[in-house]
């Protein structure tokens, strides 16, 4: 088992245990985005309190919002798509965002704030929130204002909230 600290800009971080005996292609995938400096100033897009924040797929450049690099997408790891995941979407939970295509995933996750029974089995949990203070910060981003932009981006949270970098410990 590997483990990221994910580093806010503010200097707040969440500690995350990345299980890739659990789910090993979206382990691997993420800890080589995290390796390759992917999510460095990557900020958070989505988060619905009580439910989940979302981030790894958007950067800012000034006040324009642009799609960070595209990657390639991996095998969803999930019942629903043939692959035993036992993990469950319980708060602080890590998990492969995607669209409606079952292997459409590729850098953005999400961390649930809540538990999320509905998603189990149609998501790819790789990894999971440790410790006390993690928590905490964790519950602030759960807690962040958002604004409707667009339809598609619809809890947007602002202030921005920005990820200096994300690192193995």
């Amino acid at each position: 088992m590997n483990k990221v600290r994910l580093i806010l800009e503010n200097g707040k971080h969440l500690d995350i245990e990345v299980y890739e005996d659990i789910a090993p292609i979206s382990a691997s995938n993420f800890l080589n985005l995290v390796d390759a400096k992917y999510y460095d100033g990557v900020i958070f897009h989505r988060i619905i309190r009580d439910f989940m924040v979302q981030t790894g797929g958007y950067k800012l450049d000034g006040d324009e919002l642009y799609e960070a690099d595209e990657t390639a997408s991996i095998k969803g790891e999930f019942q629903s798509n043939g692959v035993k995941n036992d993990l469950k979407h319980t708060l602080g939970v890590v998990s492969m965002a995607r669209t409606s295509i079952k292997d459409s995933a590729s850098s953005q996750f999400f961390i649930c704030t809540a538990d999320a029974p509905h998603l189990n089995g149609e998501y790819a949990a790789f990894g999971k929130v440790v410790g006390e203070e993690s928590y905490k910060v964790l519950e602030e981003l759960n807690q962040a204002r958002t604004e409707f932009i667009s339809n598609m981006f619809a809890d947007f949270p602002y202030p921005i909230i920005k990820i200096k970098t994300i690192e193995r410990i």
